[in-house]
């Protein structure tokens, strides 16, 4: 009589197991948001005007302008305008899909529509008023500063999902140099370009842990009605 052979085992499929910095960056992402609440009912509670380190940095910039300075003050603050950025972030979401990695293009898409979205009536629902010599705006609205979310969304963002540690470094030198550019150009406040960089570290954060949430659930899903099928 000839044997059967074993039946194997199911294999057993196990759902993905969630990114181990998630737990991390939603912790970050909170902080910052409380962080940004808390500055701006300080700029509010202050009647809208320059604080004193404000001040103080403001005649620091005065005291050290030069034309050479404006001309490289400008570069960050062309690149990133609303046209450069829309251009930059639609090339690298366009690399993204290109390598196929549609989520990835997905978050840095939403990340930065979310923070125009919340950047732009901001500042006008909060009113605050520019420096008086700006060199780079005119619309009289500063708070928090449009340039600086956007920067370092784009570049937490971009950190997140490449994981390089020099995507990190360049990204870290390019919020700086934007944040000095907006108080160098006097369009910004001190405490502006900060509330920018806090606004941006929590939609970057934020919008990834989120994206990151329903990527996982969509795979377990996936997941789940492949073993049926079996």
């Amino acid at each position: 009589m000839t044997e059967l052979p074993p039946i194997a085992p199911p294999r057993v499929m196990h759902p993905p197991a969630p990114d181990p910095r998630r737990p991390i960056a939603l912790v970050v992402g909170v902080v910052a948001t409380v962080a940004f609440v808390i500055l701006r009912f300080v700029v509010a509670f202050g009647d809208r005007e320059p604080l004193a380190i404000d001040v103080w940095w403001h005649d620091l910039m005065v005291a050290t302008y030069s034309e050479v300075g404006v001309v490289i003050a400008w570069i960050p603050a062309i690149v990133g305008g609303t046209i450069g950025m829309i251009v930059v972030g639609a090339f690298v979401v366009g690399v993204f899909l290109w390598r196929k990695r549609r989520w990835d293009a997905a978050n840095l898409a939403i990340a930065l529509v979310v923070v125009v979205a919340i950047g732009a009536p901001m500042a006008a629902v909060i009113a605050r008023m520019r420096p008086a010599n700006s060199l780079a705006e005119s619309v009289a609205t500063s708070f928090p500063s449009g340039h600086t979310a956007v920067a370092t969304t784009f570049a937490i963002t971009l950190a997140l999902l490449v994981r390089r540690w020099h995507i990190w470094a360049l990204g870290t030198l390019w919020v700086v140099v934007m944040m000095w550019s907006r108080t160098y150009l006097y369009a910004h406040w001190l405490s502006d370009v900060v509330a920018g960089l806090l606004e941006g570290i929590a939609v970057a954060t934020l919008v990834w842990c989120a994206v990151e949430a329903v990527r996982d659930r969509r795979a377990s899903r996936e997941l789940y009605r492949g073993s049926e099928t079996q």
